[in-house]
C-alpha cells in the first residue's frame, strides 16, 4: 500500500506507525484507518519486528478521533467502509490481535477516538503536555465497545463513566493516576523513553509475549461482540436529528441542544 496518511518506519526491531495529519490534529478518515490496519498487519506478522509504536505527527495531538469533515459532502459522518463509515471494528481488533505489544506514544491531545486507541494499546507512554478525554456525548456520538466497556476494565467503572458522561479532560498525571497511562515523562524525553521500553521488550521472548497478550485479551474478548452490536446502534443514532445536533452546533460555535430533538 502507498501510504498517504501515515508514516511507517522501523528502527532496532520496533515498527513506528505515525498518523501524519497534524493539520487535522491527527484525526483519522477512512483512508487513515485502512492504512493503519495495513501497517499494523505488516508489522504484526513480521518476525523481525518485536514491538509496535503508534504515534501522531507534530506536537499538538496524538489523535483526536474521526474526522467528520470528510463526510460532509455525502451527508454522513465519515468517508470509509464499515458500519458507521469507518472500519473501527477492524482497527480496534487488529490492535488486539497482532502478537506484539503495541505502545501508544502520546503528546498533546488524545481525545475521542484517539483516547480509545490509547485504551486498547498494551501500553501508553505520555509526555507531560498530553491531554486525555472523551467528547462523544458532547458531539452526538459514543464508542459502544472497547471505548466504553474495556475502558472500565482499565480505569474502573466509576472513572470510565465519569469520562464518558461528563466529557472532562484529564492531564497526563491524572491519567497516570487512574491507570490509563503507564508512565509520564518530560516532553523532550518522550521518544527516548519510548525507545527504552522498546529495547526492553526486544530482550524478551516473542512467543511468550504473544501468548501473554492473547491470554490477556481472551478475558475481555466478549467486548468485541458488544462493539459489533453497539456499532449497529450507533449507525442508526447517527441518522437522528439528536446526533446531528452535535455537529451542527459545533459548526455554528454554540452549545448543542440535544433535548429539543428527544420525542
Amino acid at each position: 500500500m502507498d501510504y498517504q496518511d501515515i508514516l511507517y518506519d522501523v528502527k532496532d526491531g520496533a515498527a513506528w506507525i505515525t498518523i501524519n495529519r497534524p493539520e487535522k490534529y491527527n484525526a483519522f478518515r477512512g483512508q487513515t484507518c485502512e492504512e493503519l490496519i495495513h501497517a499494523l498487519n505488516k508489522a504484526g506478522w513480521d518476525k523481525s519486528i518485536g514491538v509496535i509504536v503508534l504515534a501522531g505527527a507534530g506536537d499538538k495531538a496524538f489523535c483526536t478521533g474521526g474526522d467528520q469533515s470528510v463526510g460532509e459532502d455525502e451527508g454522513s459522518h465519515y468517508d470509509g467502509r464499515g458500519t458507521i463509515g469507518l472500519p473501527m471494528e477492524d482497527l480496534h481488533s487488529i490492535l488486539r490481535d497482532v502478537p506484539k505489544p503495541v505502545i501508544a506514544r502520546v503528546q498533546g491531545y488524545a481525545i475521542g477516538g484517539g483516547n480509545v486507541l490509547c485504551t486498547i494499546c498494551d501500553f501508553t507512554i505520555a509526555s507531560e503536555s498530553a491531554v486525555f478525554g472523551q467528547v462523544g456525548p458532547k458531539m452526538g456520538s459514543v464508542d459502544p465497545g472497547f471505548g466504553t466497556a474495556y475502558l472500565a476494565r482499565v480505569v474502573g467503572e466509576k472513572k470510565a463513566r465519569e469520562m464518558w458522561y461528563m466529557c472532562k479532560r484529564y492531564s497526563a498525571q491524572e491519567s497516570l493516576a487512574m491507570g490509563l497511562v503507564n508512565t509520564v515523562v518530560a516532553d523532550d524525553e518522550l521518544d527516548a523513553e519510548v525507545d527504552r521500553w522498546c529495547a526492553e521488550i526486544m530482550e524478551k521472548s516473542p512467543t511468550a509475549l504473544a501468548i501473554a497478550k492473547r491470554s490477556f485479551n481472551m478475558d475481555s474478548e466478549s467486548i468485541r461482540g458488544i462493539a459489533g452490536m453497539g456499532m449497529l446502534s450507533l449507525d442508526m443514532y447517527y441518522a437522528s436529528d439528536e446526533s446531528k445536533e452535535g455537529g451542527v452546533a459545533f459548526a455554528e460555535k454554540r452549545k448543542p441542544d440535544f433535548r429539543k430533538h428527544v420525542k
